[in-house]
């Protein structure tokens, strides 16, 4: 961005506090307003790390939703929730996460509650800093239901879960959120080996009724459940097709694979901000500001200032909250050396 070159953001989720963990687990033992009032105070808490860190831009932390879309399915009618994990011992994996029967016509007649989740962040946020809602695109939210005979495929799912993603991004610009990232990893972890013109079409899809209406963004990682990839770790089968989204900012996973294809972002940068996985959320080394300050610098090799944007790999959900808390300081740190170095106002 223009008027906040090297912005620093992050993409949606954050580690839960340790009592919510706890609690989630013992819902039983709390009322209504107590669970009201655990959300609330979570959300709080996920807002002073963010804060603390000198972000620019920050999230609730999505502290209000069981991973950063499986709650989602809890507004789903037409499916019926698989109450248990497949795989419960042995090494954590994607196979642990269940899969949903359908048994309707999919609707979301009450929505898909980003909407009360940007209210709160909105309210409890402090002024000047801006403020992000992630939403899970159609594809992605397709990939935990089983096809039947009325949706045979999983573009059958996608197709009838697309208008429902699309009246939420409605609804969250009519109440006022300004910044969006549509979060869609499932189609960077399968570009390898789906179309990805396809793709590009069902993302545009999604969007168009609310491109130019607030700035839009997409995060592309290659999966992060119990801190594990999914995908190839390859971004260059997304290009040049994924050029074509409509967006104002693109994420990438750029850490974890040691920015082994960094000059990926100098077409992006091309057509959008690019913002780029410059913290590793996998791993416990806990970058210094001078790592991140080498990485920043490398990127400035293949972007603009002006059109770069740093943030963790991924969603923050699956990293320890301390390591977390300082992997983000320290990024923020990072951000403000190099700004310094290029005599921009930090």
């Amino acid at each position: 961005m223009k008027d906040c070159p090297i912005r620093t953001s992050v993409i949606g989720s954050y580690p839960f506090p340790g009592w919510l963990e706890f609690s989630s687990g013992h819902l039983g033992a709390f009322g209504r307003n107590d669970i009201e009032e655990m959300r609330e105070d979570a959300t709080i808490a996920a807002i002073h790390d963010q804060v603390s860190a000198g972000l620019d831009v920050i999230t609730d932390g999505e502290q209000t939703r069981f991973d950063f879309n499986l709650s989602f399915y809890g507004y789903l009618q037409g499916i019926d929730l698989e109450g248990d994990s497949p795989r419960k011992w042995g090494p954590p994996a994607h196979d642990q996460r269940g899969k949903h029967a359908i048994s309707g016509e999919l609707s979301a007649p009450r929505g898909l509650g980003c909407v009360a989740e940007f209210k709160r962040l909105k309210r409890l946020a402090p002024a000047g800093v801006a403020l992000k809602a992630s939403v899970p695109g159609p594809f992605t939210l397709s990939g935990r239901l089983i096809p039947n005979d009325q949706y045979p495929d999983r573009y059958a799912i996608t197709e009838a879960l697309l208008p429902l993603v699309r009246a939420e991004l409605e609804a969250l610009v009519a109440v006022g959120c300004q910044e969006i990232c549509v979060d869609e990893p499932s189609m960077s972890c399968y570009a390898h080996k789906e179309d990805t013109k396809r793709f590009v079409d069902i993302f545009n899809r999604t969007i168009e009724t609310v491109v130019g209406k607030c700035r839009l963004a997409t995060h592309l990682c290659f999966g992060n459940f119990k801190g594990r990839s999914v995908g190839s770790r390859r971004a260059a089968p997304m290009f040049p097709d994924f050029l074509d989204i409509k967006v104002d900012e693109m994420h990438m996973e750029m850490a974890t694979t040691a920015f082994v294809e960094v000059e990926l972002i100098e077409q992006v940068a091309k057509k959008m901000d690019v913002a780029v996985g410059i913290v590793d959320v996998k791993g416990y080394y806990i970058e210094t500001p001078e790592d991140v300050a080498d990485r920043i610098r490398l990127c400035l090799k293949h972007a603009p200032a002006d059109r770069l944007v740093v943030a963790p790999d991924c969603g923050l959900s699956q990293t320890a909250r301390w390591a977390a808390r300082q992997k983000l300081a320290n990024m923020v740190a990072g951000a403000k050396l190099v700004r310094k170095e290029l005599g921009l106002v930090s």
